[in-house]
């Protein structure tokens, strides 16, 4: 009898960069157990010290939410499959007295919204009078701004405080090349306009906080998650639950995406699917690991999709339903979400009831009155000292364990490359005797490289700060970045 465990992309470096792996148990912990010794290094990835999976990582069998059940011991079945899903670093509005009538205009600009009998005349004046914040103005929160902007949703406001940058044209469409160098709000705004000038567009150009996020939310129907950081979705998420409004979500990571609606009345919410973030670290930025420049475009439109369907109260919303999106596969997977009846933030006897700090939740600090981790737990040497190293001559390793592809864009030369997937059983390539300088794109990688290299007896492994980036901008301006 034998199963098929889906992989995903995060954790796919641990399997040889296999999406699926065949494995044989009677229940899911022995499917998981021979998953975990065929390939060890996802153990740790999966399992806590004491051998418990992680809060942050779902199993589904068959598309079906087992969190609820004795989730190891759920019997499996000849056909059946396992789908691991570990989080990835997105009501209706309140009714008015009146509804806002249509100019003439207007009526000519949504002809296609007004023939169609689920919106007609009453739902596009229903648009109009909605208000939707979308929190980001990058990758997902290009597609959603354009797209709501054309269907006539009456107030738009945006936060970010970021500005444009030439590898954001990529993926975000809201922005050109003339706007490199400008605020994304301001660009967003003209795109926005320039589609649409009957829209209202409220600019927030701050860091949501547990400080602003009440008071920011408070005046809009529906949140659009756009963002792209563990604490600001943990944030999102518990002030939506707070408020009562609906949170239309999307996430991104080199070919997959994830979408679904989170906290609406009687509906889960984001921490129902994942009570606590991953480890700092574990999980890739896309800037570590990369985004399909189209994937964006897909998901963020699924959720302007969910704010509009939302709005009209039409169709079946991604409520209790988590959407996964293959762009290699050309492939959808709906899995089922249920409420959690002990979630912290919307559960029966909720104990989050106000924003607290999502950097302390997530591990990006510690807890007051708790002891930080030394400083130099990870040694660290700057790209310079690095520089005058390599042109002493000194008898060093310099480590890159970025991808293939990455080295074929830029690369410091007379490195050693060893990806960090494939460097615990590459150990034997490297000299323990030799200083062993660790690098990767900006120097997350590279710090979780030098952690596994000193558990294994390199004490000399150090890690070079801001990686190939830091040295390009500082050693080798004329070289490309990505």
């Amino acid at each position: 009898m034998s199963q098929i465990v889906h992989i995903p992309t995060p954790l796919r470096q641990y399997t040889d960069k296999l999406d699926t792996v065949q494995v044989s148990g009677a229940t899911v912990a022995d499917a998981l157990a021979q998953l975990t010794t065929t390939y060890p290094e996802l153990k740790k990835h999966l399992y806590n010290e004491q051998g418990k999976l992680r809060h942050f990582v779902n199993i589904y069998v068959n598309d079906e939410d087992i969190r609820y059940l004795q989730k190891e011991q759920t019997p499996l079945g000849a056909t059946d499959t396992i789908s691991i899903i570990p989080s990835v670093a997105g009501g209706c509005p309140t009714a008015t007295a009146e509804l806002p009538s249509l100019e003439q205009e207007e009526v000519a600009r949504y002809s296609r919204h007004l023939i169609l009998p689920e919106v007609g005349m009453e739902g596009q004046r229903k648009l109009k009078a909605a208000s939707v914040l979308c929190v980001g103005a990058g990758g997902l929160g290009s597609p959603v701004l354009l797209y709501l902007a054309a269907a006539g949703i009456g107030r738009i406001g945006i936060v970010d405080f970021d500005v444009v940058d030439l590898s954001n044209l990529q993926r975000q469409v809201a922005h050109g090349t003339d706007d490199i160098g400008r605020r994304k709000l301001d660009s967003a705004r003209d795109a926005v306009k320039a589609i649409n000038p009957h829209i209202q567009v409220d600019l927030y150009e701050t860091a949501l906080s547990s400080q602003n996020a009440l008071e920011l939310f408070a005046p809009y129907d529906i949140i659009i998650d756009g963002t792209d950081n563990f604490p600001t979705r943990y944030l999102v998420n518990d002030a939506c639950v707070l408020l009562g409004k609906p949170n239309a979500y999307g996430s991104i990571f080199r070919f997959e995406g994830q979408a679904s609606v989170f906290a609406t009345k009687d509906g889960p919410c984001y921490r129902c699917l994942y009570p606590e973030p991953p480890p700092p670290g574990l999980v890739p930025s896309c800037a570590e690991g990369g985004v399909l420049g189209v994937l964006p475009g897909i998901i963020g439109v699924i959720q302007a999709t969910e704010a509009i369907k939302l709005i009209l109260g039409a169709g079946e919303p991604l409520v209790g339903r988590f959407l996964i999106y293959d762009a290699l596969k050309m492939k959808f997977r709906e899995l089922k979400l249920r409420r959690d009846p002990e979630c912290p933030v919307c559960g029966d006897n909720p104990t989050v009831k106000a924003l607290i700090d999502y950097e302390q939740f997530c591990g990006l600090k510690p807890a007051p009155g708790a002891t930080a981790a030394p400083v130099g737990a990870v040694p660290v040497i700057e790209v310079e000292e690095l520089k005058r190293r390599i042109d002493a001559g000194d008898d060093i390793i310099v480590l890159d364990v970025r991808e293939p592809h990455e080295i074929d864009i830029v690369r410091i030369e007379g490195t050693t490359v060893i990806p960090l997937g494939e460097l615990p059983r590459r150990l034997d390539e490297l000299d323990r005797t030799k200083d062993l300088l660790v690098h990767c794109k900006v120097g997350g990688r590279s710090a979780k490289a030098v952690t596994l290299l000193r558990e294994q007896g390199f004490d000399r492994a150090v890690n070079v700060a801001g990686g190939i980036l830091a040295w390009v901008d500082r050693i080798e301006p004329h070289k490309s970045k990505y």
